[in-house]
């Protein structure tokens, strides 16, 4: 019995990439209900279990929506939307992938603390200096995890860039800081991380691009330096 799923998987690569097409050149504009899958199949002359597979893949990619009883829609195709899976990734990769994702955020985060030290008011660095305050009292490292996550989140968000703090969003996942913070308990370092947030705190205080993108560099060199002794363990 011939296996046709290469052919039904390039027909709805092709009725995916038509509904892209549409969206990027504004016939479907965002929070723009999608015609019906019978009629868009016609429309695009698809069979409709290729559109079905395609308007699936869009949703799971956060390009469309599924109203329940209101049809398919257009999502608001914000960065937040459309890079949301994009976390998935560093929440289960190991060795290298894991090594190569740290070593992306190294390049990304020290960038987005730069731009942040000329935009951060005072209100984020007062919630910048609670949330270091709460990372030090921090009794578990699923605690501390949580206050992490908003130090850096508050740093990407000042940087003003909605795309960079989504893929950084992605790169700092709560799975993934997780297991940072469990090895870093192990190992006894948590006092240097300490220090090194503080010195990406005073960089920023002091309106500092070169002195927060050289701490911000330090302190992501220290996991990349975890994240390779993990790959070098599993090997």
């Amino acid at each position: 019995m011939p296996d046709d799923t290469g052919a039904r998987t390039t027909v709805t690569q092709r009725a995916i990439d038509e509904i892209k097409t549409r969206i990027a050149m504004g016939e479907l504009a965002p929070g723009q209900r999608l015609p019906t899958e019978r009629d868009l199949a016609a429309d695009l002359g698809l069979s409709r279990s290729s559109m079905r597979e395609a308007i699936r893949a869009l949703t799971v990619m956060g390009v469309l929506e599924a109203r329940h009883g209101a049809g398919i829609y257009v999502t608001q195709l914000k960065p937040g939307d459309l890079l949301d899976t994009f976390g998935v990734v560093a929440e289960i990769s190991r060795g290298d992938t894991l090594l190569h994702l740290v070593q992306v955020r190294k390049i990304l985060e020290p960038a987005a603390a730069a731009a942040a030290a000329a935009r951060i008011d005072e209100e984020g660095l007062i919630r910048l200096r609670a949330e270091m305050t709460a990372m030090e009292r921090g009794t578990t490292a699923e605690e501390i995890v949580g206050h992490d996550l908003e130090f850096h989140r508050i740093i990407t968000e000042a940087a003003g860039n909605p795309v960079l703090a989504a893929i950084l969003g992605g790169l700092n996942s709560r799975t993934f800081r997780a297991r940072v913070w469990r090895g870093y308990r192990e190992e006894g370092v948590f006092p240097r991380t300490f220090r090194e947030h503080d010195e990406i705190y005073r960089s920023l205080i002091e309106r500092d691009p070169d002195g927060a993108r050289i701490a911000t560099a330090v302190h992501i060199g220290a996991v990349e330096e975890w994240a390779r002794r993990q790959k070098d363990d599993e090997e």
